[in-house]
């Protein structure tokens, strides 16, 4: 059974698709009310609209503070349409029925990003908008609320068959609860910016896609953008792909080890990614040089790994890694003729991120445990030489503490236990998640004698290496 929209309430920030909505309940004998900026938008298009204080006799008042918190809007909303003693109150009071919301909110969290004062930022903090969207989203079962420029041709369509149905309503009323949970996660969050860890977690995050199964082809998975506390951090959730097939969950989450680790070096910079852990890392003058010392360290793990770059890539460096298989590759950007090269590999994902990731930025790590969360702030440390102490008889040259510090970098990024050989800015062998550090060591110096031979060389890569470990050393 499907519930006809006699009069209907457009209170809109964005926009966007307002017009044809507002024509379309008109052509079908809607009723329009509406609100400042959106009022004057409907009759600039010649478009019949009652201004809300016109219809409640009650005026904007506190600088537009309050506009729609009267009863003759939330009683209109509110009202149960199938209690006859609902009805007759509407009746005694003259408050007519609203049968549509399409309300979207203040901008607050673009203008908190745009580095406004926090008295611009309070003052984009909607108090009447959430009110009429959860008013709506209670109300479902007769009355339909839109919260996105997207929900309305199903509406046009529904105006044409006779109005709205109960399972579109509620499917509306569900988003109406989560835009509304999610606006105010945002402003809880900001006014608790200054505490790391608050009293209460808030995460707010919108699916961008669905993946076709996550960890393992048994699982389902999603991937999700964080809508508070991000800032505008460069990163895979706001990377643009500009080729290859869909991402999957492990390409992603390999995708993001890789970037965050080629974020610590300042010089141009290669890191190499498979199943989480870097299996190669180098720095050098050009990303050419920086990806023939990266792939050395193990080019065995590479292969199908996940490719991190710190500069805009460039044809060079392009076409060396082409030759490889690999699944992604993500850059701040890539020139023409790098686009080009990778371009015949159609099924390589290609993302560039507008930007490299700040490593000492604040934020929060999230991990799921039964029954709650493990919390901690990112890891924004990095060793610095005046950290470091000599404790061996011999005190490292000017060469070997620079490799020192290369390395406790990379150290940060694999897991523990963790060991990194490096020697003149590349890693030259990795050992990563052994139970026992002993074993980590020994397979980093087992995968780097079997590089060496890759390479035709006679000694092992970590001949004359530094080494790094992320507690004690074996």
């Amino acid at each position: 059974m499907r519930t006809p929209i006699r009069r209907a309430l457009l209170s809109v920030s964005d926009k966007s698709g307002l017009v044809p909505l507002a024509r379309a309940l008109v052509a079908h004998g809607v009723a329009l009310l509406s609100t400042g900026g959106t009022a004057r938008a409907l009759l600039q298009e010649g478009i019949p609209v009652t201004e809300v204080a016109d219809h409640t006799g009650v005026p904007e008042m506190l600088d537009g503070r309050v506009k729609t918190l009267v009863p003759a809007i939330h009683g209109g909303i509110l009202a149960r349409r199938d209690d006859p003693a609902h009805m007759a109150q509407l009746t005694q009071h003259g408050i007519a029925p609203i049968d549509l919301v399409c309300v979207n909110l203040y901008p607050f969290e673009q203008t908190v990003q745009s580095g406004a004062s926090p008295d611009a930022c309070v003052e984009q903090i909607d108090i009447g908008g959430p009110a009429l969207i959860r008013a709506a989203a209670k109300s479902h079962d007769h009355v339909a609320v839109l919260t996105n420029p997207g929900q309305y041709d199903a509406v046009i369509e529904a105006l044409g068959q006779g109005g709205t149905e109960l399972a579109a309503r509620r499917a509306w009323a569900a988003e109406g609860f989560a835009h509304t949970a999610a606006y105010d996660s945002a402003v809880a969050n900001w006014f608790m910016r200054d505490t790391a860890l608050p009293p209460h977690l808030l995460l707010s995050a919108t699916r961008r896609e669905m993946l076709r199964y996550g960890e393992n082809p048994h699982q389902q998975a999603a991937f999700y953008a964080a809508s508070s506390r991000s800032g505008t951090r460069p990163g895979i959730a706001n990377a643009r792909q500009v080729q290859g097939k869909s991402l999957s969950y492990n390409n992603l989450a390999d995708t993001d080890a890789a970037l965050e680790c080629v974020a610590e070096f300042a010089t141009p910079a290669v890191v190499i990614v498979k199943h989480g852990n870097p299996c190669g890392v180098a720095t050098a003058a050009t990303l050419a040089e920086a990806w023939v010392l990266a792939l050395r360290c193990d080019p065995v793990s590479a292969f199908g790994g996940v490719i991190a770059v710190n500069r805009t890539l460039d044809a060079s460096a392009a076409g060396l890694m082409a030759a490889l298989f690999t699944e992604v590759i993500v850059a701040p950007d890539a020139d023409a003729d790098a686009q080009a090269i990778l371009s015949a590999k159609r099924n390589l994902r290609v993302l560039l991120t507008g930007g490299v990731p700040d490593p000492a930025a604040a934020g929060l790590m999230v991990r799921s445990v039964a029954g709650g969360y493990l919390v901690q702030t990112r890891d924004a440390g990095q060793v610095s030489a005046q950290q470091l102490t000599t404790a061996t008889a011999r005190a490292p040259s000017q060469a070997e503490l620079r490799d020192l510090l290369f390395a406790f970098r990379v150290c940060k990024h694999v897991k523990s236990n963790a060991i990194v050989y490096a020697l003149g800015g590349a890693t030259t062998g990795i050992g990563a998640g052994q139970m026992s550090r002993v074993d980590s060591a020994r397979i980093a110096a087992w995968k780097s004698a079997e590089a060496a031979r890759a390479a035709g060389l006679d000694t092992p890569l970590t001949q004359g290496s530094v080494v790094a470990s992320d507690a004690f050393f074996p």
